[in-house]
């Protein structure tokens, strides 16, 4: 697990203060590995998944500092959706 991943995992449960996430998300930060989000919270992992998110490392960090608006990432590229995009907008409330 790279240093980006599980400083990742460590501030997704952060922000998610302890809650979990009803369905399977997964994070692929592209360079440095995926994150999975599920009912128990985040984890380094990288399996199937009901929606995974891809972006680089900047937008993903950005994303998790509020600098970098999840919907705006997408909009212009620089965050893909694959998936359940119910559940990437569930998401995207649960890390606001």
């Amino acid at each position: 697990m790279t240093d980006i991943v599980a400083s990742a995992v460590a501030a997704l449960n952060e922000k998610m203060g302890g809650a979990g996430f009803d369905g399977l998300a997964k994070f692929e930060i592209i360079g440095e590995g995926a994150v999975m989000i599920d009912e128990d919270g985040a984890r380094a992992g990288d399996e199937e998944a009901d929606v995974t998110l891809s972006a680089d490392a900047e937008t993903f960090q950005g994303i998790l500092e509020g600098d970098v608006n999840p919907t705006g990432a997408f909009m212009t590229g620089k965050l893909k959706v694959d998936g359940d995009m119910g559940l990437a907008m569930k998401l995207g409330t649960v890390l606001s």
